[in-house]
């Protein structure tokens, strides 16, 4: 199947081959046809399965034959609402690529920033607003944006909405949207909790289901290192040495671990820097720009950080921590290898990441390439449950007389200088 044979209209089409998209994906051959039929629908669907382009494209088309028949002052008519700034920054950006030829305008509101910018394209009338709960609340209040003309509503990234806490604020503007209206919901997972929120969104909803992502494209070369984890960053500054990996895209699984790795990037001269939620978004953006354009040679991301992230022709993504849930594993390095191109993934496993490896492979359903001419192999065992206790104790233990020494420090050091001006 290809777009034209979804029933869209010939300034969306022209877009969509403008960016060399011909043929639908799964999500968006089964979606598109219901949305243009002004059904709600239910999406089960994963970043990477398309689907801002399921949605995206079908709202355009609705915006763009409406203003047909009702040339009126522009109001938001379509509300989408996103967990992340970057989620949201690509969102934005997907609108204006499939609706270059239709007239149709949007801008995205998203908080970290100053709003100065935000407002003033608001000022001057959009027809769809892309927008992360908390901005999105704070200028309700502020009176910049009213809700009454949205007739369709789109709730992105659901159950990842509801983990970062955003439920009561969901609730705030679904109680601020006119009942009247076209509802799409589209979550990775469907957990009790998403099912009853989706129930109070949704009228009479059509079901759309993707299967969870769980092949790798053929252009990625998967490459495995078995180490410890205290030679992992040796490993890294070893891998690091071949200047063909020139850009790379490394994964942390905390913030605190990406800060740590970038500075010991630092230490060996290597251009890095990390992007993750304790960011600003001024900083994460200008930190993405630099990225793209050959300045840092290593970015180090989080996951969540990381969604909504495309850069054209990545080559090497390195998971720097295995992650716990294969499907992230996939995802992570289906940032390489893009559009048919060629692209690298290296993972770097300790002994307590071994178990992730085998759940991978068993995904994946083939084996990872071991690398053999390892400086740093793996040659300590994975702690038991009674070890791994212990160490959590032990490292509880340490954090608390760290911060008890920190908090005596300053008091006798306050107190000696106060004693010594006593006597002067």
């Amino acid at each position: 199947m290809r777009f034209k044979d979804l029933e869209i209209i010939e300034p969306i089409l022209k877009a969509l081959k403008d960016n060399n998209y011909t043929e639908p994906t799964s999500i968006q051959e089964k979606a598109i046809p219901l949305i243009l039929k002004r059904n709600d629908v239910l999406g089960s669907a994963q970043t990477g399965t398309g689907k801002t382009a399921a949605f995206a494209v079908p709202i355009l088309q609705h915006l763009f034959l409406d203003r047909q028949l009702n040339n009126s002052p522009r109001k938001i008519k379509s509300l989408i609402i996103t967990p992340t700034r970057e989620l949201a920054i690509q969102i934005g950006t997907s609108f204006t690529v499939y609706g270059k030829f239709t007239g149709i305008k949007n801008t995205v509101v998203f908080g970290g920033v100053k709003q100065g910018a935000q407002t003033d394209a608001l000022r001057k009338g959009v027809d769809i607003l892309v927008a992360t709960p908390g901005r999105l609340l704070d200028l309700i209040d502020q009176g910049f944006i009213r809700l009454k003309a949205v007739e369709y509503f789109v709730l992105d990234e659901a159950d990842r909405m509801l983990d970062m806490g955003f439920i009561n604020d969901i609730r705030k503007i679904i109680a601020k949207l006119p009942s009247k209206r076209q509802s799409l919901f589209f979550s990775a997972t469907m957990p009790n909790n998403i099912v009853k929120l989706s129930k109070k969104i949704l009228k009479n909803p059509k079901k759309v289901e993707v299967s969870p992502v769980s092949s790798t494209a053929e252009t990625i070369r998967q490459y495995l290192y078995y180490t410890n984890r205290t030679h992992k960053k040796d490993l890294l500054h070893h891998i690091l040495q071949d200047q063909k990996i020139d850009q790379v895209l490394l994964f942390s699984r905390t913030k605190h671990g990406a800060d740590r790795i970038t500075r010991n990037l630092k230490k060996q001269k290597i251009k890095s820097a990390a992007i993750h939620g304790d960011k600003a978004q001024n900083q994460r953006q200008r930190v993405l720009a630099q990225f793209k354009a050959g300045e840092i040679r290593v970015l180090v991301a989080t996951d969540i950080a990381a969604r909504g992230i495309d850069i054209d022709k990545l080559k090497y993504v390195i998971n720097y921590d295995i992650p716990n849930i294969a499907e992230t594993y996939v995802h992570r390095i289906g940032r390489s290898g893009r559009a048919g191109e060629k692209g690298n993934a290296i993972s770097l496993c300790e002994p307590e990441e071994n178990a992730y490896i085998r759940d991978i492979e068993k995904l994946i359903n083939q084996k990872i390439e071991l690398v053999k001419e390892n400086p740093y192999p793996q040659t300590e065992k994975p702690m038991t449950e009674m070890e791994k206790k212990e160490w959590d104790k032990e490292k509880q233990r340490r954090k608390q007389e760290f911060f008890a020494t920190r908090k005596q420090k300053p008091i006798r050091s306050n107190s000696f200088r106060f004693s010594k001006q006593k006597k002067i």
